[in-house]
C-alpha cells in the first residue's frame, strides 16, 4: 500500500464522515418539534421544492438547449459574442439577482419611478411583485440556464452534421429539426445540465429566504437557529437527502441507454448557416433579450447603486471582508485541488473495486445541498471537540468555532468540481507516459511530478479556478459555519439585502461578479491554450 492509496483512503473517509453522521442520527428518536413539522409543515416544504425544480428544470432545458442550437447551427449578428456572453450569467449568484430585480421592480425602483415622474402613471403593485413563486422561478432560470447552454453547445459542436443535413434535404423546418432531431440526440447533455440546475436550486438559501418561500433549506435554518433544535434539522436534512437520491435515480432513467455516435470515420462537424432577412434579427433578438435579462440589466443596476455608495470601496470593513473571502476561497480551492489530484491519480493507476468506488464517493458532496452538509459537518466537529475536551487537550470547543470547519465544509461540497476537471486531464493523457517513466526506474510519485503534472497542469488550474468561483459565491455553508464576526463578500451582500440596504449590498455584489467573470475568462483562456 503506497502513499497515494493511504492518502486517498483518508481523503474519501473525510468526505463520507459528515454524511454518515446525518444518516446515523436521522434514525434517532423524534421530538415534539419534528412531529409538528412532519404533520403540518413537511408537505409545504416538499410541494414548494418540487414546484421550483419542475418549472425551473423545464424552462432552463428549453432556453438553454434552444440557445445552444441557434448558436451552433446558425450565423447571425454578434454570434461570436453570444457564444461566451451567454455564459456570463453564471458570474451572478441567484441571490444577488433576486434582490437586484426586486430593487428594479419595486415602488422606488427605476421602472416605477420613471413611469411616475416621466409619464405620470401609477401602476398596480401586483404587476411588479416579483417576491413570489413565479418570481423565484424567473430568477433561477435566468441565472442558471448557462449550465444547460454550455453542456449542450459543447455536444453540438462535436456532433456530425449528417442527421441535420438529411432533415433539411427532406424539407424539415428549423423548428421541426430542433424538436425531432436536436432534442433527442442532446437528451443526455440536457439532462446533465438540468441536473446541475436542480442541485443548485435545492442548495439555494438566499433567493427563497429573501422571497419568503418555504423550502427545505429555509426550514433547516429556521429549525436549527430559530428553534435551536439540531435534531429536527438533521431529520429535515435526511429527508432532503432521500429526495435528492430519488432525483439522481430519475436522472439515470431519463438519460436512458440510448447512445448517439458517429457511424463513419469521415465526420463532417456542424457548421453554422448564415441567416438572412428577418430570421437573423429574430435569432439576434432572442439571444440579446436573454443576455440583457440574465446579465446586463442587473449588472448595470448594481453599478448604479455602487456609484451611490462608492465611499464603501475605501472602507477598512470591506477590505477585511475581501481578505476573508480570498483567504477561504484560495485555501479551500488549493486543498480541494490537491485532494482531487491524489484521488484521481489513485483511481487512474488502480483497477480494483476501491478505485471505481472512490470517484463515486468524491462527487457525493456536490449532490447534497450546503445546508445539509453544514448539519453533518457541525455534528461531526462537535463530536470531535467533545472527545478532545474530555481528554483534557483543550479547555473549550476549538474546532467547531474555527474557520477550519468552514474550509472543511467547502472541501466536502466542492471536491467534485475540481475532481471532474483533473480526471478529464488524466483521461486525455492516459497511462502510457506514466508506464514509460516507471520502466525507466521512477516511482509513482516521481513519475507524477516529473511527467504527469506537466501534462495536466491546464486541467489542474481549471479545477482550481472552478472551485475558487464556487466558494466565492457560496452562501448557505458560509452563513451557518463561519466563525463569529467573520464575513465574506457573499454573506456581506446577503446581510445588507435582507436588512433592506440594497444600495450597500451592491458593492460586495459587484466584486463577486467581477472576480467570478474574470475567473471564468481565465478558465476559458486556459482551456483554449490546452
Amino acid at each position: 500500500m503506497n502513499s497515494w492509496t493511504i492518502l486517498s483512503i483518508i481523503f474519501v473517509s473525510l468526505i463520507l464522515l459528515p454524511n454518515l453522521s446525518i444518516i446515523i442520527q436521522f434514525f434517532s428518536e423524534s421530538n415534539e418539534n419534528w412531529t409538528h413539522i412532519r404533520e403540518y409543515m413537511l408537505g409545504t416544504y416538499i410541494t414548494n421544492s418540487l414546484t421550483l425544480i419542475i418549472f425551473v428544470g423545464l424552462l432552463t432545458a428549453l432556453i438553454g438547449s434552444s440557445l445552444a442550437w441557434i448558436i451552433s447551427a446558425y450565423d447571425f449578428p454578434l454570434r461570436g459574442f453570444f457564444q461566451w456572453g451567454l455564459i456570463l450569467p453564471l458570474a451572478i449568484p441567484p441571490y444577488i439577482g433576486a434582490y437586484t430585480y426586486h430593487g428594479i421592480l419595486n415602488y422606488t425602483g427605476v421602472i416605477q419611478t420613471t413611469l411616475r415622474n416621466q409619464f405620470d402613471l401609477t401602476v398596480n403593485q401586483d404587476y411588479f411583485n416579483i417576491m413570489n413563486m413565479p418570481g423565484a422561478v424567473f430568477i433561477f432560470v435566468m441565472f442558471l440556464f448557462p449550465y444547460v447552454f454550455t453542456i449542450t453547445k459543447a455536444f453540438l459542436a462535436r456532433q456530425s452534421t449528417s442527421l441535420i443535413e438529411n432533415a433539411r434535404i427532406l424539407g424539415s423546418s428549423s423548428w421541426r429539426i430542433y424538436f425531432k432531431i436536436v432534442l433527442p440526440i442532446t437528451r443526455a447533455s440536457i439532462v446533465a445540465g438540468v441536473s446541475l440546475v436542480i442541485l443548485e436550486v435545492l442548495n439555494d438559501y438566499g433567493v427563497v429566504k429573501y422571497y419568503g418561500i418555504q423550502t427545505f433549506t429555509t426550514a433547516i435554518f429556521q429549525t436549527w437557529f430559530g428553534l435551536g433544535d439540531l435534531n429536527s434539522a438533521i431529520k429535515l436534512s435526511g429527508t432532503l437527502m432521500l429526495i435528492i437520491l430519488g432525483l439522481l435515480i430519475l436522472e439515470r432513467v431519463l438519460r436512458g441507454r440510448k447512445r448517439f455516435s458517429f457511424t463513419t470515420t469521415k465526420v463532417k462537424l456542424l457548421k453554422p448557416i448564415k441567416l438572412k432577412g428577418r430570421h437573423k434579427w429574430l435569432a439576434f433578438s432572442y439571444c440579446m433579450a436573454i443576455f440583457l435579462l440574465a446579465f446586463m440589466i442587473p449588472f448595470i443596476q448594481l453599478i448604479g447603486w455602487s456609484l451611490l455608495t462608492y465611499e464603501q470601496f475605501f472602507s477598512s470593513e470591506l477590505l477585511t471582508v475581501i481578505g476573508n473571502t480570498v483567504l477561504v476561497a484560495f485555501t479551500g480551492a488549493t486543498l480541494i485541488t490537491i485532494m482531487a489530484i491524489v484521488i484521481s491519480n489513485f483511481s487512474r493507476l488502480n483497477r480494483g473495486l476501491t478505485a471505481k468506488l472512490f470517484p463515486k464517493i468524491t462527487i457525493l458532496g456536490y449532490s447534497i445541498p450546503g445546508a445539509v452538509i453544514s448539519v453533518g459537518v457541525v455534528t461531526l466537529f462537535i463530536g470531535i471537540d467533545k472527545i478532545i475536551y474530555n481528554w483534557g487537550w483543550t479547555s473549550s470547543y476549538v474546532l467547531s468555532t474555527s474557520v477550519f470547519m468552514l474550509i472543511f465544509a467547502y472541501i466536502v461540497r466542492y471536491l467534485a468540481v475540481a475532481y471532474n476537471s483533473v480526471e478529464s486531464g488524466f483521461e486525455r493523457i492516459g497511462t502510457n507516459f506514466t508506464e514509460a517513466s516507471r520502466m525507466l526506474g521512477n516511482s509513482v510519485t516521481q513519475s507524477f511530478f516529473r511527467v504527469d503534472i506537466k501534462l495536466i497542469r491546464g486541467a489542474i488550474f481549471g479545477g482550481f479556478i472552478l472551485a475558487f468561483i464556487d466558494i466565492l459565491k457560496e452562501l448557505p455553508l458560509t452563513l451557518i459555519l463561519r466563525p463569529f464576526n467573520f464575513e465574506t463578500l457573499a454573506t456581506n451582500a446577503f446581510n445588507y439585502a435582507t436588512n433592506e440596504m440594497i444600495q450597500k449590498a451592491a458593492v460586495p455584489s459587484i466584486l463577486i461578479i467581477l472576480i467570478s467573470a474574470l475567473s471564468i475568462y481565465v478558465f476559458h483562456y486556459v482551456l483554449e491554450r490546452e
